[in-house]
């Protein structure tokens, strides 16, 4: 397990408040290979720190390093690849050597702390104990939390028709422009108009500012050590703003204040008043960069938040007016204040979507490590490379973590576009995950049966926040199994465990073959491709409909992934960004989606068991391919027309018409496993059975069979079910005849002709 250790200030209650972060950090760690974890201390003789502030801080330090020290005393250590308990301690549970400790509230300067600690105790991690510190990634230079939360908030917007980065949008925040993820996040764009933030000791106003303007003078702040709002150049707040202290009694309330926020008649209002105003201000993004629970549900509680400190400033979800939520921050927004808004329009994730950037990256990190500790102690690098290897990577780990924040935000797209379909299947996952007591829906505020068929009644999905718990449950599971299963050790994935790291890296494939987390980073990967391309129900679906393990789904899902270059067809699809309609694009990936499906679904009804992937890439693959060259010129007039149809539809909107064609023919290429085994078995040529298969497909009017099946609704599971094995049957049923057809046809004419 990973997690933040925090530095409390909760003298009753820091155990609510690790017991809240830690539920946040199982999710959010649903997108790499340890599972989460949160500590807290809570030093009880700290000096006071308006008198001795160094005092105060060294106590904390030594507070920190005990705790650390204990938690050592009581794991597992790992020497010489064999598991060695700590002495004195009577285990209840199974071996467990993985321990990872990250920066959180009050120790974001520790790590160093703590891998000395690591070290002093002989801990098999070393310095990869702690992310960060003075041989790991500075996040805050990196900026990567606040980036990988703009991957998100770029994705909503341009669901909204906007480019953030090309034109102004109106925002406000929590925080300050010294702090890592507000300062890091105000950076991102030229095009932001900064109107208010504020944070435990000011509100900063800016009614009218000039987005270049505003940018430099953020920028001097953050560059600026320690700097605070007060810091901000007076004479480029525009008429109406300025900056005011947290504990003022009053603020005057100028026309530009009255026009920007929701303060009514008011003359003057308290702080408290301001920052509410600037929680519900009618503006592009709420980027929440600071520390606390701004926003719950109407019918939520304060106590049931757990946040005393902002109880007089906090707002409920349905009171929200911004387009567009950016949780930088952890816990900004209660999960039900998320619902809340999102179900009136408001586009919102979660803060375990927005801001994973920050444990992917410290995961990168510890796996890294791991790797050159073994190369450094079988002498291929001296200790000083090492290092410096590390820091020339930064920029390639950033972007590595980044694609994952990007593809998330492409699957929660896709869920949102396909959410009203779908709301069946996802009920029957959350209810199967239920029942492997992987999931407790009350304590993640997802739907119950009632009000999931409600929703199917009102035409309704689920909400971008509730997916986003789905999501992370979904990629646990399917680890989980994968991991139980022999998949990670099929050979062909040793491939993963090497694109996992950085290409530097690969001049070290025997240390990598030979890491420790071997298994663990495959299944990691697999396991997020799979959700990410498939989508939330996808393994789910394959094992109820045709009774295999989700280990042998994921095996079939990396066949027809490759099978089908989903590497290509995805990139030219993603490289449409702000270039067509958001609705398009989804539809393209959904496409891609289906034939997958088709694929999968296919293998795993076969009559053969799957074998190891290559051998099944060897069968499968180049066949394929050559099928995919031209699709349409083998296809039947009819099925040419439709397929035209679809395709000209799609470029009306701004694909591409060549990948419009290419996308619209996976209506057929799904059947082109099939045609390769038949052709294999007959001896013929893959093209020409191809060609007869079409022709046959034609005669018995498949494609009016199909749609005939997927008129029915599919209101159980086992509707799912029937539906899944009619259209399987006559899938195999076309192939049949085709065999039938070329076996009894005219041996001097072609195949097609003698379907004929």
């Amino acid at each position: 397990a990973r997690g933040g250790l925090r530095w409390s200030d909760r003298a009753d209650d820091f155990r609510t408040e690790v017991l809240g972060l830690v539920k946040a950090q199982m999710v959010k760690n649903a997108v790499i290979v340890p599972s989460g974890a949160k500590g807290a201390f809570f030093p009880k003789l700290l000096p006071d720190p308006q008198r001795d502030r160094a005092a105060w801080f060294a106590e904390g330090r030594d507070a920190y390093r005990r705790f650390v020290s204990a938690l050592l005393a009581v794991t597992d250590n790992l020497v010489d690849g064999a598991v060695v308990p700590p002495d004195g301690v009577v285990r209840h549970d199974d071996d467990d050597t993985y321990l990872v400790v990250a920066a959180d509230k009050g120790t974001a300067s520790f790590s160093d702390v703590a891998n000395e600690v690591s070290l002093q105790h002989g801990f098999w991690l070393g310095d990869a104990f702690a992310s960060g510190g003075s041989t790991g990634y500075d996040h805050k230079a990196m900026g990567i939390t606040a980036r990988g939360a703009w991957e998100s908030v770029k994705r909503h917007f341009l669901k909204l028709g906007t480019d953030p980065e090309r034109e102004d949008i109106t925002v406000v925040g929590v925080g300050d422009m010294s702090g890592d993820v507000f300062g890091n996040g105000m950076l991102l764009s030229r095009h932001i108009r900064l109107v208010a933030a504020f944070n435990h000791r000011h509100v900063f106003v800016d009614p009218n500012p000039d987005a270049e303007v505003s940018f430099e003078e953020r920028r001097r702040l953050f560059e600026l050590p320690n700097s605070t709002w007060a810091d901000y150049s007076a004479e480029l707040i525009s008429p109406g703003g300025g900056v005011f202290p947290r504990d003022a009694k009053s603020v005057a309330v100028t026309e530009e204040l009255r026009a920007l926020l929701p303060l009514g008649d008011a003359d003057g209002v308290t702080p408290a008043e301001l920052i509410r105003a600037i929680l519900r201000a009618d503006v592009d993004l709420l980027w929440n960069g600071g520390i606390g629970t701004y926003v719950k549900a109407s019918h939520e509680t304060h106590a049931e938040i757990g946040d005393r400190a902002n109880d007089g400033v906090r707002v409920d979800g349905k009171a929200l007016r911004c387009r567009v939520v950016g949780e930088g921050g952890n816990l900004g927004v209660s999960q039900l204040g998320r619902i809340e808004a999102a179900r009136r329009g408001v586009h919102i994730n979660t803060d375990a979507i927005d801001n994973s950037a920050g444990v992917d990256s410290s995961d990168h990190e510890v796996n890294i490590k791991i790797l050159l500790d073994r190369v450094v102690a079988d002498g291929g690098l001296a200790e000083r490379q090492r290092n410096d290897l590390l820091v020339s990577m930064t920029e390639e780990v950033a972007q590595r973590v980044l694609r994952t924040n990007y593809e998330q935000n492409i699957l929660l797209a896709n869920a949102r576009h396909l959410g009203r379909g779908m709301v069946r299947a996802h009920g029957r996952l959350m209810a199967w995950l239920e029942r492997t007591g992987t999931l407790e829906r009350g304590l993640e505020a997802l739907p119950g049966d009632d009000e999931l068929a409600k929703r199917a009644k009102e035409g309704q999905g689920l909400s971008s926040p509730e997916f986003a718990v789905l999501v992370s449950y979904a990629k646990l599971a399917l680890k989980e199994a994968l991991l139980a299963s022999d998949v990670p050790d099929d050979p062909w994935l040793e491939r993963e465990l090497v694109d996992y790291f950085p290409a530097p890296l690969h001049a070290f494939r025997d240390a990598i073959a030979r890491h420790p987390l071997r298994r663990e980073i495959i299944a990691n990967r697999v396991a997020n491709s799979l959700v990410n391309r498939g989508g939330i129900t996808f393994a789910h679906r394959a094992m109820e409909e045709t009774g295999a393990s989700l280990a042998e789904v994921a095996r079939a899902y990396v066949i027809a992934r490759e099978v089908y270059d989903q590497r290509s067809y995805v990139a030219s699809v993603e490289a449409l960004d702000g270039r067509v309609p958001s609705a398009v694009q989804c539809e393209l990936f959904i496409d891609f989606r289906r034939l997958l499906e088709r694929a999968v679904w296919h293998l795993l009804r076969r009559e053969l068991p799957l074998a190891q992937i290559a051998h099944e890439l060897d069968r499968y693959a180049d066949d394929v391919t050559r099928l995919q060259t031209d699709p349409v010129e083998r296809l039947t007039e009819q099925e040419r027309e439709r397929l035209l149809a679809v395709a000209d539809e799609r470029e009306a909107h701004g694909a591409p018409g060549e990948l419009a064609r290419h996308a619209a023919s996976f209506a057929y290429a799904g059947a082109r496993l099939g045609v390769v085994e038949l052709a294999q078995e007959l001896g013929v040529d893959v093209v020409e059975v191809a060609r007869a298969y079409h022709r046959l497909a034609d005669i018995i009017h498949l494609d009016d069979l199909l749609g005939v099946v997927d008129a029915v609704p599919d209101a159980s599971r086992w509707d799912a079910i029937a539906k899944s094995s009619v259209r399987d049957d006559l899938y195999r049923l076309a192939v049949a005849l085709s065999a039938d057809a070329i076996r009894a046809g005219d041996p001097s004419a072609g195949p097609a002709a003698r379907v004929d």
